[in-house]
Protein backbone atom coordinates (compact mmCIF):
# COMPACT_ATOMS: atom_id res chain seq x y z
CA UNK A 1 0.00 0.00 0.00
CA UNK A 2 3.28 2.20 1.25
CA UNK A 3 4.05 1.80 -2.93
CA UNK A 4 0.85 2.67 -4.18
CA UNK A 5 0.50 5.45 -1.85
CA UNK A 6 3.67 7.10 -3.16
CA UNK A 7 2.85 6.30 -6.82
CA UNK A 8 -0.37 8.47 -6.37
CA UNK A 9 1.11 11.34 -4.46
CA UNK A 10 3.34 12.12 -6.72
CA UNK A 11 1.54 11.63 -9.58
CA UNK A 12 -0.52 14.28 -8.46
CA UNK A 13 2.29 16.56 -8.11
CA UNK A 14 3.88 15.52 -11.73
CA UNK A 15 0.72 16.43 -13.10
CA UNK A 16 0.73 20.04 -10.98
CA UNK A 17 -3.12 18.63 -9.95
CA UNK A 18 -1.54 18.27 -6.14
CA UNK A 19 -0.60 21.96 -6.97
CA UNK A 20 -3.20 23.73 -8.05
CA UNK A 21 -5.72 22.43 -5.72
CA UNK A 22 -3.72 23.35 -2.78
CA UNK A 23 -3.47 26.81 -4.04
CA UNK A 24 -6.73 26.88 -5.10
CA UNK A 25 -7.89 26.31 -1.49
CA UNK A 26 -5.44 28.50 0.38
CA UNK A 27 -6.03 31.44 -2.00
CA UNK A 28 -9.60 31.63 -1.31
CA UNK A 29 -9.43 30.73 1.90
CA UNK A 30 -6.53 33.32 2.34
CA UNK A 31 -9.21 35.95 0.78
CA UNK A 32 -12.20 35.54 3.15
CA UNK A 33 -9.92 35.42 6.37
CA UNK A 34 -8.77 38.65 5.24
CA UNK A 35 -12.37 39.76 4.27
CA UNK A 36 -14.38 38.03 7.61
CA UNK A 37 -11.11 38.23 10.41
CA UNK A 38 -9.12 41.03 9.25
CA UNK A 39 -10.88 43.75 7.99
CA UNK A 40 -14.21 42.70 9.81
CA UNK A 41 -12.65 41.51 12.51
CA UNK A 42 -14.52 38.27 13.49
CA UNK A 43 -13.29 36.32 15.73
CA UNK A 44 -14.06 32.94 14.34
CA UNK A 45 -12.05 31.31 11.63
CA UNK A 46 -14.96 28.92 11.27
CA UNK A 47 -16.57 31.53 9.24
CA UNK A 48 -13.84 31.24 6.73
CA UNK A 49 -14.59 27.76 6.29
CA UNK A 50 -18.61 28.28 6.39
CA UNK A 51 -18.31 30.76 3.06
CA UNK A 52 -16.19 28.66 1.09
CA UNK A 53 -16.98 25.29 1.55
CA UNK A 54 -18.19 25.41 -1.85
CA UNK A 55 -14.67 25.51 -2.76
CA UNK A 56 -14.74 21.68 -1.94
CA UNK A 57 -17.52 21.61 -4.83
CA UNK A 58 -14.58 22.04 -7.13
CA UNK A 59 -11.27 20.73 -5.56
CA UNK A 60 -13.19 16.98 -4.79
CA UNK A 61 -14.06 16.45 -9.11
CA UNK A 62 -10.70 17.55 -9.81
CA UNK A 63 -8.68 15.67 -7.15
CA UNK A 64 -10.48 12.21 -7.80
CA UNK A 65 -11.52 12.23 -11.73
CA UNK A 66 -8.42 10.69 -12.80
CA UNK A 67 -8.06 8.32 -9.79
CA UNK A 68 -9.32 5.21 -11.94
CA UNK A 69 -11.07 6.53 -14.80
CA UNK A 70 -7.52 7.12 -15.69
CA UNK A 71 -6.25 3.75 -15.03
CA UNK A 72 -9.41 2.46 -16.79
CA UNK A 73 -9.07 4.24 -20.32
CA UNK A 74 -5.30 3.53 -20.41
CA UNK A 75 -5.90 0.07 -19.76
CA UNK A 76 -3.30 0.28 -16.71
CA UNK A 77 -6.03 -1.04 -14.25
CA UNK A 78 -5.15 -4.42 -14.70
CA UNK A 79 -1.47 -4.58 -14.67
CA UNK A 80 -1.94 -3.05 -11.24
CA UNK A 81 -4.81 -5.66 -9.91
CA UNK A 82 -2.70 -8.31 -11.06
CA UNK A 83 0.20 -6.88 -8.46
CA UNK A 84 0.92 -8.46 -6.10
CA UNK A 85 -1.65 -6.41 -3.52
CA UNK A 86 -4.41 -6.85 -2.20
CA UNK A 87 -7.64 -4.64 -3.67
CA UNK A 88 -7.98 -2.70 -0.54
CA UNK A 89 -4.20 -1.80 -0.48
CA UNK A 90 -4.75 -0.50 -4.05
CA UNK A 91 -7.79 1.32 -2.98
CA UNK A 92 -6.69 2.60 0.22
CA UNK A 93 -3.10 3.83 -1.54
CA UNK A 94 -4.95 6.09 -3.85
CA UNK A 95 -7.38 7.14 -1.57
CA UNK A 96 -4.83 8.20 1.36
CA UNK A 97 -3.09 10.03 -1.43
CA UNK A 98 -6.15 12.10 -2.39
CA UNK A 99 -6.84 12.74 1.39
CA UNK A 100 -3.40 13.97 1.89
CA UNK A 101 -3.77 16.62 -1.09
CA UNK A 102 -6.23 18.01 1.03
CA UNK A 103 -4.74 17.70 4.37
CA UNK A 104 -2.25 19.71 3.17
CA UNK A 105 -3.98 23.41 3.29
CA UNK A 106 -6.11 22.17 6.44
CA UNK A 107 -2.52 22.10 7.93
CA UNK A 108 -1.82 25.39 6.76
CA UNK A 109 -5.76 26.28 8.56
CA UNK A 110 -4.32 25.71 11.98
CA UNK A 111 -1.83 28.67 11.50
CA UNK A 112 -5.12 31.21 11.15
CA UNK A 113 -6.94 31.04 14.43
CA UNK A 114 -3.50 31.64 15.66
CA UNK A 115 -2.87 35.02 13.59
CA UNK A 116 -6.65 36.03 14.66
CA UNK A 117 -4.99 35.42 18.72
CA UNK A 118 -2.28 37.67 18.04
CA UNK A 119 -4.59 40.26 16.82
CA UNK A 120 -6.68 39.74 20.07
CA UNK A 121 -10.17 37.61 21.44
CA UNK A 122 -9.72 33.68 19.55
CA UNK A 123 -11.55 30.74 19.34
CA UNK A 124 -8.71 28.20 18.65
CA UNK A 125 -10.81 24.75 19.77
CA UNK A 126 -13.85 26.28 18.63
CA UNK A 127 -11.86 27.07 15.16
CA UNK A 128 -9.61 23.59 15.34
CA UNK A 129 -12.93 21.55 15.63
CA UNK A 130 -14.40 22.97 12.62
CA UNK A 131 -11.26 22.51 10.25
CA UNK A 132 -10.98 18.93 11.58
CA UNK A 133 -14.88 18.61 10.32
CA UNK A 134 -14.22 20.83 7.24
CA UNK A 135 -11.45 18.06 6.68
CA UNK A 136 -13.68 15.15 7.10
CA UNK A 137 -16.20 16.05 4.98
CA UNK A 138 -13.35 16.68 2.00
CA UNK A 139 -12.62 13.15 3.04
CA UNK A 140 -16.71 12.15 2.42
CA UNK A 141 -16.48 14.28 -1.13
CA UNK A 142 -13.42 12.57 -2.26
CA UNK A 143 -14.47 9.19 -1.23
CA UNK A 144 -17.93 9.97 -3.24
CA UNK A 145 -15.78 11.10 -6.26
CA UNK A 146 -13.26 8.31 -5.92
CA UNK A 147 -16.26 5.93 -6.36
CA UNK A 148 -17.86 7.71 -9.13
CA UNK A 149 -14.32 7.43 -11.17
CA UNK A 150 -14.33 3.72 -10.67
CA UNK A 151 -17.62 3.59 -12.40
CA UNK A 152 -16.52 5.49 -15.64
CA UNK A 153 -13.13 5.48 -18.30
CA UNK A 154 -13.57 9.21 -18.83
CA UNK A 155 -12.26 11.89 -16.41
CA UNK A 156 -14.84 14.70 -17.67
CA UNK A 157 -17.78 12.18 -16.72
CA UNK A 158 -16.50 11.81 -13.59
CA UNK A 159 -15.95 15.27 -12.91
CA UNK A 160 -19.06 16.21 -13.72
CA UNK A 161 -20.89 13.50 -12.10
CA UNK A 162 -19.52 13.93 -8.98
CA UNK A 163 -19.98 17.70 -8.99
CA UNK A 164 -23.69 17.00 -9.43
CA UNK A 165 -24.05 14.72 -6.33
CA UNK A 166 -22.10 17.11 -4.17
CA UNK A 167 -24.11 19.67 -5.35
CA UNK A 168 -27.38 17.93 -4.21
CA UNK A 169 -25.63 17.28 -0.96
CA UNK A 170 -24.90 21.32 -0.89
CA UNK A 171 -28.53 21.71 -1.92
CA UNK A 172 -29.93 18.98 0.54
CA UNK A 173 -31.64 21.36 3.14
CA UNK A 174 -33.60 23.34 0.28
CA UNK A 175 -34.29 19.99 -1.62
CA UNK A 176 -35.73 18.18 1.70
CA UNK A 177 -37.96 21.39 1.92
CA UNK A 178 -39.92 19.83 -1.23
CA UNK A 179 -40.82 16.05 0.29
CA UNK A 180 -44.03 15.43 0.89
CA UNK A 181 -45.78 14.96 4.29
CA UNK A 182 -48.59 12.58 3.41
CA UNK A 183 -48.28 8.83 5.11
CA UNK A 184 -48.97 7.79 1.72
CA UNK A 185 -46.38 9.62 -0.60
CA UNK A 186 -44.10 8.55 1.85
CA UNK A 187 -44.34 4.59 2.11
CA UNK A 188 -44.19 5.11 -2.12
CA UNK A 189 -41.05 7.27 -1.36
CA UNK A 190 -39.88 4.58 1.16
CA UNK A 191 -39.83 1.82 -1.22
CA UNK A 192 -39.03 3.63 -3.87
CA UNK A 193 -35.35 4.40 -2.03
CA UNK A 194 -35.02 0.52 -1.00
CA UNK A 195 -35.90 -0.62 -4.61
CA UNK A 196 -32.89 1.37 -5.97
CA UNK A 197 -30.77 0.23 -3.18
CA UNK A 198 -31.95 -3.31 -4.37
CA UNK A 199 -30.93 -2.54 -7.76
CA UNK A 200 -27.64 -1.49 -6.72
CA UNK A 201 -27.13 -4.93 -5.01
CA UNK A 202 -28.27 -6.59 -8.24
CA UNK A 203 -25.73 -4.40 -10.04
CA UNK A 204 -22.90 -5.21 -7.61
CA UNK A 205 -23.76 -9.01 -7.22
CA UNK A 206 -25.49 -10.06 -10.39
CA UNK A 207 -27.94 -12.54 -7.77
CA UNK A 208 -31.48 -12.15 -8.82
CA UNK A 209 -32.73 -14.83 -6.29
CA UNK A 210 -31.53 -12.60 -3.38
CA UNK A 211 -32.55 -9.20 -4.69
CA UNK A 212 -35.87 -10.78 -5.30
CA UNK A 213 -35.89 -11.99 -1.96
CA UNK A 214 -35.18 -7.95 -0.76
CA UNK A 215 -37.50 -6.75 -2.73
CA UNK A 216 -40.12 -8.69 -1.84
CA UNK A 217 -39.65 -7.95 1.83
CA UNK A 218 -39.24 -4.09 0.99
CA UNK A 219 -43.04 -4.32 -0.45
CA UNK A 220 -44.47 -6.79 2.26
CA UNK A 221 -43.07 -4.92 5.30
CA UNK A 222 -43.67 -1.43 3.85
CA UNK A 223 -47.03 -2.67 2.77
CA UNK A 224 -47.97 -4.23 6.53
CA UNK A 225 -46.64 -1.57 8.30
CA UNK A 226 -48.64 1.37 6.17
CA UNK A 227 -51.73 -1.40 6.48
CA UNK A 228 -51.17 -1.35 10.27
CA UNK A 229 -49.88 1.86 11.21
CA UNK A 230 -50.13 4.56 8.71
CA UNK A 231 -49.22 7.35 10.89
CA UNK A 232 -46.03 6.28 11.04
CA UNK A 233 -44.98 6.93 7.47
CA UNK A 234 -45.91 10.78 7.75
CA UNK A 235 -42.95 13.38 7.55
CA UNK A 236 -40.48 10.20 7.07
CA UNK A 237 -39.03 11.45 4.45
CA UNK A 238 -38.34 14.83 5.42
CA UNK A 239 -37.08 12.97 9.17
CA UNK A 240 -34.42 10.43 7.61
CA UNK A 241 -33.41 12.66 4.73
CA UNK A 242 -32.99 15.22 7.34
CA UNK A 243 -30.35 12.64 9.37
CA UNK A 244 -28.69 12.65 5.93
CA UNK A 245 -27.62 16.57 5.85
CA UNK A 246 -23.75 16.66 5.95
CA UNK A 247 -23.42 20.09 5.96
CA UNK A 248 -25.52 20.27 9.08
CA UNK A 249 -22.64 19.01 11.26
CA UNK A 250 -20.23 21.06 9.57
CA UNK A 251 -22.54 23.78 10.54
CA UNK A 252 -23.32 23.20 14.23
CA UNK A 253 -19.60 24.12 14.57
CA UNK A 254 -19.08 27.01 12.59
CA UNK A 255 -22.61 28.46 13.62
CA UNK A 256 -23.52 27.52 17.37
CA UNK A 257 -19.89 25.80 18.23
CA UNK A 258 -21.39 22.80 19.09
CA UNK A 259 -19.72 18.88 17.57
CA UNK A 260 -21.92 16.67 16.51
CA UNK A 261 -20.82 13.68 17.23
CA UNK A 262 -23.45 11.67 15.16
CA UNK A 263 -22.66 13.57 12.41
CA UNK A 264 -19.11 12.35 12.72
CA UNK A 265 -19.80 9.25 12.63
CA UNK A 266 -22.32 9.23 9.67
CA UNK A 267 -19.00 10.92 8.15
CA UNK A 268 -16.71 8.08 8.98
CA UNK A 269 -19.30 5.43 8.30
CA UNK A 270 -20.15 7.07 4.83
CA UNK A 271 -16.26 6.99 4.02
CA UNK A 272 -16.11 3.41 4.63
CA UNK A 273 -19.31 2.78 2.42
CA UNK A 274 -17.92 4.36 -0.82
CA UNK A 275 -14.64 3.09 -0.04
CA UNK A 276 -16.56 -0.53 0.25
CA UNK A 277 -18.75 0.74 -2.77
CA UNK A 278 -15.08 1.45 -5.12
CA UNK A 279 -13.74 -2.26 -3.94
CA UNK A 280 -16.74 -3.48 -5.35
CA UNK A 281 -17.03 -1.95 -8.42
CA UNK A 282 -13.33 -2.81 -9.05
CA UNK A 283 -13.83 -6.80 -8.05
CA UNK A 284 -16.78 -6.69 -10.41
CA UNK A 285 -14.50 -5.45 -13.45
CA UNK A 286 -11.51 -7.53 -12.33
CA UNK A 287 -13.76 -10.61 -13.36
CA UNK A 288 -15.72 -9.80 -15.53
Amino acid sequence: MAAIYRRELKGYFNTMIGYVIIVFLLAFSGIYFMAYNLNYGYPYFSYVLSGGIFMLLIAAPLLTMRSFAEERKNRTDQLLLTAPVSLFQIVMGKYLAMITILGIPCAVYLLFPLMIKMQGTAYILSDYLSILVYFLLGCVYIAIGMFVSSLTESQIIAAIGTFGILMVIQLWSGIIGFLPSSAMANVFGIAFLLSLLVWAVWRMTQNWVICLILEIVNLGVNGIVYAVKPEVYENLLSTICGELNLIDTFNSIASNNLLDVSGIILYLSLIVFFVFLTMEMIQKRRWS
